[in-house]
């Protein structure tokens, strides 16, 4: 009998609340409101409970507001919990124990952590110092991050100088040179070119298989989710929405599939569903998930057909059919 593998990120309940003013524009509100402050409860995060494995690369996902932000801040230690309980690593993050923050690392999309006037390599050793690496450590793991995010070139430059994919390259490395065991990785993606997304997102996956680091990655990229992510987390309004498998998402939630038929002659297939477009002999067709084998069949019947292909919609709208489901 095997034993179960113990968590490595456990929450319990967490939660966050925040006490904002509010008063009426105008004057006459805002003198008031010296003699009178209203205010009222915001809930950023409600009572928000997962454990994920060590190893696990898992997307947290939800709109802009949803809670991502605040319960990544809350686990890296930059934010006290209003309540409820956290354990990353057996530490309680708010603690901000040295032992903590040498085993793990938050990137924030287009947030700055390297020093902006010097160059790179200024401001990865004054990490080096932060973390107490040897010069031995930093320089074999500075010459495997050069290696694999091509950042020879950058290192010797300004970092005001930078591209934006350049500059979020040496981010990701600032991050990494003390070999975290947790990445929290809030939109490390944002802004970036579609080819820079894929080579972070390859940088992101072999660093995981390498090192056996654990992932919580938020993103509004679904090319993000789909290419890291075997589970996501779901979050709206600081609530868990939904916790398991991406295939599962998208067999819960999505309603209908594609049908990519390329049939002799470019026949008309819009008696079998709703044609979304059609090029040459080439028809792709949204059929309910419920039709879906009664319709395949129907078109290989009756249709002379050179190849069909069936494929669930897109990640990013499963997710909004997830939210319109909360919010009809």
């Amino acid at each position: 009998m095997t034993n179960a593998v113990e968590p490595v990120v456990v929450l319990e309940g967490l939660t966050k609340s925040y006490v904002v003013p509010v008063r009426e524009a105008g004057l006459k509100a805002a003198l008031g409101s010296l003699i009178r402050r209203r205010t009222r409860t915001v809930e950023a995060v409600k009572g928000v409970s997962f454990a994920i494995a060590p190893g696990e690369v898992v997307g947290f996902l939800g709109p802009n507001g949803a809670g991502k932000t605040t319960t990544l801040k809350m686990l890296s230690g930059l934010l006290h919990p209003t309540s409820g309980a956290a354990r990353v690593l057996g530490f309680e993050p708010w603690l901000r124990q040295r032992e903590y923050l040498s085993r793990m690392t938050l990137v924030m999309g287009q947030r700055n952590q390297l020093m902006w006037d010097i160059p790179v390599i200024d401001s990865f050793d004054r990490n080096r110092v932060i973390y107490r690496l040897s010069r031995e450590e930093y320089r074999a793991r500075l010459d495997d991050l050069t290696g694999l995010l091509d950042l020879g070139e950058l290192l010797n430059k300004p970092v005001r100088n930078l591209s934006l994919g350049e500059r979020m390259k040496c981010e990701i490395a600032a991050a990494l040179l003390h070999r975290p065991q947790i990445l929290f990785l809030d939109e490390p993606t944002l802004g970036l070119d579609v080819t820079m997304q894929r080579r972070l997102r390859t940088f992101i996956a072999d660093y995981n298989r390498h090192t056996g680091a654990t992932v919580l990655l938020t993103s509004h990229y679904m090319a993000d989710v789909e290419a890291l992510c075997p589970r996501v987390i779901v979050i709206h309004h600081g609530e868990i929405l939904f916790d398991g498998a991406l295939s599962k998402l998208i067999g819960e939630f999505a309603a209908y599939k594609t049908l990519i038929v390329d049939s002799d002659g470019g026949r008309d297939l819009s008696s079998y569903g709703e044609v979304v477009s059609r090029d040459g002999g080439r028809t792709t067709l949204r059929i309910s998930k419920a039709d879906t084998a009664r319709v395949t069949a129907q078109i290989l019947t009756d249709v002379s057909v050179r190849d069909l292909s069936v494929i669930d919609p897109p990640i990013d709208e499963v997710i909004d059919r997830v939210f319109s489901e909360v919010n009809p």
